[in-house]
């Protein structure tokens, strides 16, 4: 299906970079910023065409994923996580796709996962209660996925299992305030508190199955899109947003740098600086290319109709984590050579370092676990428990 989002995004490229400013003062995406978003189709890519989405090829996704966050870090950001949460949407009970989609094919759902909830079974459904932080984008949402376990329930195999609990806008509370960070500040993901929410159990699904593949199985999602990995999904958009943002970076580094001088002359013709900004855009450009490569591959697998094998999953998150931070390392290369002027509010080098950084700071960037269970696989050890689950 030719879904046009590409060119969206293009026609709509100078307003994300233009409004960049005003979000981030604002602490949110602007009412009018989400709806030329959700008119470029960008969150609806992965989302199923029964309900108005594109199911497309998810390299298409991560492509636009990163052209929205060379505009604005916020924008790019948002576009990852919200975008990501149609795909698993798409293994619920179907009286909740209607709930969602039924009267608007660009209603959003905010997250997140972490699993802080716990429920309370009762006749028919549960009782909620919880406080999460960082909900990307939750002001522009109208529903909320949240992670919790169920009271009385432990581990399966040593791994737990935790779930994924649907819930209306009215169901639960946005606090205003929560969201005072360095960096990332127009992506508005404040903190969410959930008291006593009676939830039915058609919008409760398990997260385990989720992660491990057997939610698609279950829902009858035979499409490749959908037998993709998670692992292959969620953090792949993170790491893409990432990418985007240092390659925006790069953008303004050259706008800069191009005008700059110093007692040395005019940095243009700079040739040490010129060379560290040639490997630093070689370096993010790998990123971007090894991303997408891995996701390809997977793909076209899935499309065969064979099982993504686990060495392949784990090269993926291996190179998911790795990709992120090489990109953030190439930018920081550069910017530690723009002199004093990059380090003031006002230069847009110093909002493009601190998105960096605070984008690279989600946990789904944690390394060391995912470059251990690489290594230990080549050696012959295969992951287990909860290190298994996320790849």
């Amino acid at each position: 299906m030719s879904h046009g989002v590409t060119e969206k995004i293009a026609d709509q490229r100078e307003f994300f970079a233009e409004q960049a400013l005003d979000a981030e003062v604002l602490g949110r995406l602007s009412a009018e910023t989400t709806e030329r978003m959700k008119a470029t189709g960008v969150v609806r890519l992965l989302q199923p065409p029964e309900h108005g989405g594109y199911a497309a090829d998810p390299t298409d996704f991560m492509e636009a994923v990163m052209a929205l966050a060379s505009a604005d870090a916020a924008v790019g950001w948002v576009a990852g996580v919200i975008g990501v949460h149609p795909w698993e949407m798409a293994f619920n009970d179907q009286r909740v796709l209607k709930e969602i989609w039924g009267e608007d094919a660009d209603t959003w759902v905010a997250s997140p996962y972490a699993p802080n909830g716990l429920a309370s079974p009762v006749d028919g459904g549960f009782v909620f209660n919880g406080k999460w932080e960082f909900s990307s984008g939750t002001d522009s949402c109208d529903w909320i996925v949240l992670g919790g376990f169920v009271e009385g329930e432990g581990p399966v195999d040593g791994i737990p299992q935790m779930y994924h609990f649907l819930l209306p806008r009215s169901d639960y509370e946005i606090v205003e305030g929560s969201w005072n960070v360095m960096g990332l500040r127009g992506t508005g993901s404040k903190d969410i508190i959930v008291k006593d929410a009676l939830i039915p159990d058609y919008r409760v699904l398990n997260a385990t199955k989720v992660f491990d593949g057997t939610a698609a199985i279950e829902a009858g999602r035979d499409e490749a899109l959908y037998r993709m990995p998670w692992s292959s999904i969620f953090p792949v958009a993170l790491s893409a947003a990432v990418v985007g943002i240092c390659e925006g970076a790069m953008t303004c580094h050259y706008k800069y740098q191009a005008t700059r001088t110093s007692m040395m002359g005019p940095m243009a013709k700079n040739p040490y600086l010129s060379s560290r900004i040639g490997e630093a855009a070689s370096e993010i450009h790998a990123s971007r290319s090894q991303l997408l490569y891995n996701l390809s591959d997977m793909y076209a697998l899935a499309k065969k109709g064979v099982e993504i094998p686990l060495e392949m999953r784990i090269v993926g998150r291996r190179d998911q984590v790795r990709a992120a931070r090489r990109a953030v390392d190439a930018f920081d290369d550069v910017y530690i050579r723009s002199g004093g002027g990059a380090i003031r509010d006002e230069n847009p080098l110093a909002k493009w370092f601190r998105d960096a950084h605070t984008a690279i700071n989600h946990t789904i960037f944690a390394a060391e676990a995912m470059y251990h269970a690489h290594a230990a696989m080549m050696m012959g050890q295969e992951p287990t428990g909860f290190t298994r689950l996320l790849v």
